[in-house]
């Protein structure tokens, strides 16, 4: 039997929202990490990204979870998860993740795998010994999957929970990304958004500074921003250019030109990706900016900026750490 040239499938996609409610509804974490879909052929485990290129070869250290499926009689077995690289504390680490994601070379990705290991979070499955599952509801996909009792030293199938408020304190607690909320009686539908997979995702803001901004499509492309430092200068937090309208624009590029500088306000140089074609601006204007999370060098994951906020001075936001509020 020849290998597939293609993933099996293209994962089902969830829909932002509301944490829904009632007895029809499942919960469970949400990981950062990158989505894999995981096959079991006659030659081994093949993953696939959710773009549907092979990834097989960045993770070598999960190669024996294969080893499992079939030392356990298991054959033809497609499942769904997020691989991630989990920290100390055992939180999801992006920033760890992103030095994993793009290694193709054998001996790099084995390096790696011992120094960077990663765990595979298995949440779904979509076939078992040949049959297809996926048009089975998804308590029934869910219970197939935990009477596989997978464990082992870089995979495991996370806990699901029934009371979705719970779960989304616990996953604000510890400091995770959000909350999966998955309808009991659903099916899974490849390559489909569906309104039967809702994430919910735990947000915070932040007031920052403004120390420059970059062109796009528009003449503001995006913000530059970062929190204050007591000598004047700032602490980079990141690019923000989700979120600005036509009038929030014309509003901060009014307020912007008049602080023109000819050098950069920040404490460090910036990389050139950051500071390629910018215009640097004196510290004066605030912003409001919601972020999923930080990265351990203080930068913003998915920023959007909210509003300006003519309200409040670079002291408020020195005083506050940047806090939201």
């Amino acid at each position: 039997m020849t290998h597939m040239s293609a993933a099996p499938l293209r994962p089902m996609l969830a829909t932002t929202g509301e944490l829904p409610a009632g007895p029809e509804w499942s919960y469970e974490f949400k990981w950062d990490g990158v989505r894999a879909i995981a096959a079991l052929e006659p030659s081994g485990l093949r993953l696939w990204a959710r773009s549907g290129a092979e990834i097989t070869a960045a993770y070598p250290e999960l190669a024996p979870l294969g080893s499992t499926l079939t030392a356990a009689g298991q054959t033809g077995v497609v499942l769904d998860g997020e691989i991630t690289v989990l920290d100390a504390d055992g939180r999801p680490s992006f920033t760890a993740l992103a030095e994993r994601m793009h290694v193709r070379a054998a001996g790099r990705a084995a390096r790696l795998a011992a120094s960077i290991p990663v765990t595979y979070m298995i949440f779904d499955l979509l076939r078992l010994d040949g049959q297809d599952l996926a048009g089975l509801p998804y308590a029934q996909r869910r219970a197939a999957l935990e009477d596989l009792a997978l464990a082992g030293p870089h995979w495991l199938t996370p806990p699901r929970f029934a009371d979705g408020p719970a779960t989304m304190a616990a996953a604000r607690d510890h400091a995770l990304e959000g909350v999966m909320a998955k309808r009991l009686s659903a099916a899974y539908r490849p390559g489909i958004r569906s309104l039967d997979w809702v994430k919910v995702k735990l947000e915070e803001t932040a007031d920052l500074v403004v120390g420059g901004w970059r062109p796009g499509a528009r003449e503001l492309g995006a913000l530059l921003v970062g929190a204050p430092l007591p000598d004047g200068r700032l602490r980079f937090c990141g690019r923000v250019g989700g979120g600005i309208s036509a009038a929030a624009q014309n509003a901060l590029l009014a307020a912007l030109r008049q602080l023109r500088v000819d050098e950069p306000p920040f404490d460090k140089p910036l990389p050139r990706e950051d500071a390629k074609d910018a215009t640097w601006v004196r510290p004066g204007v605030v912003v409001e900016v919601r972020y999923g999370q930080r990265t351990p060098d203080g930068r913003l994951r998915f920023p959007r900026f909210v509003r300006m906020r003519p309200d409040k001075t670079v002291a408020d936001c020195a005083s506050g750490e940047g806090g939201g509020g």
